[in-house]
């Protein structure tokens, strides 16, 4: 039986802590074995209904990858909530894999400061994040950083 963390669920289904607490002292959602790490781990197959975007089966693995820690996996489920409009979901995502040097995910986490999206607006954490993505060569962070130089292309006289 897969099963997925506490945590995780929240980020995905959107539902709250309590909520989930109320599911699991009601048995109406299965607790399984803690996790290694000490996580509250669910049912997986219990938590699917609940996912608050449509998802293909194929994104289970990457969901299950992701709360397995694996960066590329956080970083590909926080797109997918993003591009889905669930922004509060794919933060989530985003920062885990961000606290992993992910690059991709700090040039999508920068560009979600710089829109506003999910977080307040805020133009200093959204370019921070985009030089960082872009220290670690992200071609698209590298290219908006370029794109914010002025031209210094001089007139020789």
């Amino acid at each position: 039986m897969d099963a997925i963390s506490l945590d995780a669920t929240i980020a995905i289904t959107t539902l709250s802590r309590r909520t989930w607490w109320r599911r699991i002292s009601q048995d109406v959602v299965h607790r399984v074995a803690d996790d290694e790490r000490g996580r509250t781990m669910l049912s997986l197959d219990e938590v699917v209904p609940h996912i608050c975007i449509p998802i293909e089966a194929e994104d289970l693995g990457f969901i299950l990858r992701a709360d397995a820690g694996q960066a590329d996996a956080q970083n590909d489920i926080g797109q997918l909530f993003s591009i889905a409009g669930k922004h509060d979901s794919a933060l989530y995502w985003l920062q885990h894999a961000v606290r992993q040097d992910h690059p991709d995910a700090m040039q999508w986490l920068g560009s979600c400061y710089l829109s506003g999206l999910g977080v307040p607006r805020d133009e200093n954490l959204g370019l921070m994040w985009i030089a960082k993505a872009a220290s670690h060569n992200h071609a698209i962070a590298q290219a908006q950083i370029d794109a914010l130089r002025p031209n210094t292309t001089a007139v020789v006289m």
